[in-house]
């Protein structure tokens, strides 16, 4: 196939081409070393600490969208067709500090600076999004900026009085959007990009046939989503990752279809992507998505990414096995779907052929009586790991338990359901006393592991807990049904 060599894109205001990019070349690296736009800071390398956000703007089927992301670990080679801008291209063309920027300095919000710059990227976000953000919005925004050394309350107040500077309408990048759109649509040339050396090499397919194509061709490839996890692969394990396929930009993969029997997502549509369409089927998942790391990462990570490494402790797969997700497999042409429990075989092991990816992820909707929820623990509430994840289905009909599929996360090798403590419950009242009898099904069924995030029996003891948390929450059967905040 007729291809090009070199990567294609706008930074800040002028357009960029950089010949031979290999695959484990991060942006944060061109910015700061190629360009020197040194105001991207480099923290934790790992996008946690948000020092290194810019915005990346991408043509979508619903327009030009711009989007926090960590630089750190986001490739050069998946900027192809997109605007980037830091944190230099926010002062107005006559120099002016930016209403974010200037709120900033009028209400004390930065102390030493370094985090500064990417805590303003963050904010502008949301500026442009939500002119006039509420105390929960901004908290929600700065989940992905760990440095706040000034403490909450003065970038809050900066983040709420910035449109009293000036509005999103008179911002020259709002005002440039039809420009840059165009511009961005003029950069799509409909071929294949192949760069870097052979040993690094970097590959965007055209489309999602033409992934399929090139993964025949290379099946050992590695296939890089949002890589919020195989960017750490690079930046902290030093790791090899040539070649590289590169899917992000796949709008094929990215599209989300409501249908009368479920939801259709596709494996590259991010978090941020699926946020949205998932809460207005399934309202239990907005809260637990929240806690899914920040919002750079929201933005970046993907659905099908956090399913497709295998991750024992990723967020995503216990709570859709609860909800009875199957999953479709292509290679070349061919195709085939398991259910997505199925696709788990053991501790970096699943189910996935050479040269076969996931295409896309279905969530059936709920049934008549199904009640369902999502829980985490972790050590801190926002942007942390899992120490156990839970996604928990019941389905009730007169009063009695006709169905039950609670799957965990972070306490077995893969994602697990709980057989045990579904027969448990499966066939009987629903009462506390089956659900007591489920708990203590689950410590005959599970032996996890003790490391840094929990020990073996904080585990245990947090995911029997976490049914009888479901049953407090759903018990209608009393006039004060209990509500507790997310864990």
């Amino acid at each position: 196939m007729d291809h090009r060599s070199d990567i294609r894109f706008i930074l800040n205001g002028r357009d960029v081409s950089v010949a031979e990019v290999g695959a484990q070349q991060t942006l944060l690296d061109f910015l700061r070393l190629e360009r020197r736009l040194t105001g991207t800071k480099e923290g934790c390398a790992e996008g946690d600490c948000g020092a290194c956000t810019v915005l990346v703007g991408r043509l979508a089927d619903s327009g030009l969208v711009y989007e926090p992301v960590n630089a750190c670990i986001r490739f050069l080679a998946t900027v192809d067709s997109c605007h980037v801008v830091t944190i230099e291209h926010l002062a107005g063309p006559d120099g002016r500090l930016h209403p974010v920027q200037q709120a900033m300095v009028d209400h004390h919000g930065s102390q030493c600076g370094f985090c500064t710059p990417g805590i303003v990227m963050s904010l502008y976000a949301l500026w442009m999004q939500q002119p006039d953000p509420t105390e929960m919005q901004v908290e929600t925004a700065l989940q992905g900026n760990l440095c706040r050394c000034t403490g909450y309350a003065p970038i809050v107040r900066a983040a709420t009085a910035a449109s009293r500077h000036d509005s999103p309408a008179a911002d020259h990048i709002t005002r440039e959007r039809a420009e840059i759109a165009a511009r961005l649509a003029a950069l799509r040339d409909g071929r294949r990009v192949v760069s870097g050396p052979a040993e690094d090499r970097a590959i965007l397919p055209t489309d999602v046939d033409d992934l399929a194509e090139v993964l025949l061709e290379h099946p050992e490839a590695t296939i890089v989503a949002g890589a919020t996890d195989v960017g750490l692969w690079v930046t902290k394990f030093l790791r090899p990752i040539g070649p590289a396929v590169f899917i992000g930009h796949l709008t094929g993969l990215r599209r989300i279809e409501c249908h009368d029997d479920g939801l259709i997502l596709g494996a590259a549509a991010s978090y941020s992507d699926c946020q949205d369409a998932l809460a207005d089927i399934f309202p239990h998942l907005a809260p637990y998505w929240d806690r899914i790391a920040g919002w750079q990462v929201r933005n970046m990570g993907t659905v099908g990414g956090n399913i497709a490494n295998g991750s024992p402790i990723g967020d995503t797969p216990p709570v859709l096995i609860a909800l009875g997700a199957e999953i479709t497999l292509r290679r070349g042409d061919a195709r085939r779907s398991i259910a997505l429990e199925d696709f788990f075989i053991d501790y970096g092991k699943q189910d996935r052929a050479a040269g076969e990816f996931v295409e896309t992820i279905r969530v059936p909707r709920p049934a008549a009586g199904q009640r369902d929820a999502a829980y985490k623990i972790s050590k801190r509430r926002d942007e942390d790991i899992s120490s156990v994840a839970a996604g928990i289905s019941v389905t009730v009909s007169d009063g009695t338990i006709t169905g039950a599929r609670i799957a965990l996360g972070g306490m077995a090798a893969t994602p697990k359901r709980a057989t045990a403590a579904e027969a448990a419950l499966t066939g009987q009242p629903w009462s506390e006393g089956a659900f007591e009898a489920a708990a203590s099904a689950l410590a005959g069924e599970f032996t996890p592991l003790t490391d840094w995030r929990a020990s073996a029996e904080y585990r245990m003891l947090s995911a029997q807990n976490l049914l009888r948390r479901f049953f407090l929450e759903q018990d209608d059967a009393t006039s004060r049904p209990v509500s507790l905040a997310t864990a």
